[in-house]
């Protein structure tokens, strides 16, 4: 199996299993189960209720680019630059951050469809990205 050289992120008991989500290929959502108010990234209580009774819903990775920067300094081992980091509103209703791939900076604009990808780094490491939106509209 290939090295990744890509930083890992902590994962610990308020997160793990969103990882855990993310490798098996899917977006997960947190969900406070008090209020039904979905939150990303995960935390343990609710910034509604203020319950720490939550679930989780698997998003469908549709969204609409609502933000974007791109990337070029400093640069770490294991990403291609530039880099076009993005928020994206979810179909769900959160935003989410993340990475657009597959689209040239020049490309990239407010309000465009996005689709999620699930990205896996050669040591099997998977991470959700975004790429521009094909067929159906976000």
């Amino acid at each position: 199996m290939a090295q990744s050289f890509r930083m890992k992120p902590p994962m610990g008991e308020d997160n793990g299993w969103w990882w855990q989500e993310a490798a098996e290929g899917r977006l997960a959502i947190q969900r406070c189960k008090q209020c039904q108010t979905l939150r990303h990234p995960p935390h343990p209580a609710c910034g509604e209720c203020h319950s720490f009774d939550w679930d989780h819903i698997t998003a469908s990775g549709r969204g609409t680019l609502c933000s974007f920067t791109i990337l070029h300094h400093p640069q770490f081992p294991g990403f291609d630059y530039p880099l076009i980091i993005i928020l994206v509103d979810l179909a769900e209703g959160t935003r989410f951050t993340s990475q657009l791939i597959n689209c040239a900076p020049a490309d990239v604009s407010f309000g465009m469809p996005v689709q999620m990808v699930m990205h896996e780094d050669p040591d099997g490491f998977r991470l959700p990205m975004f790429q521009p939106a094909t067929g159906a509209a976000a």
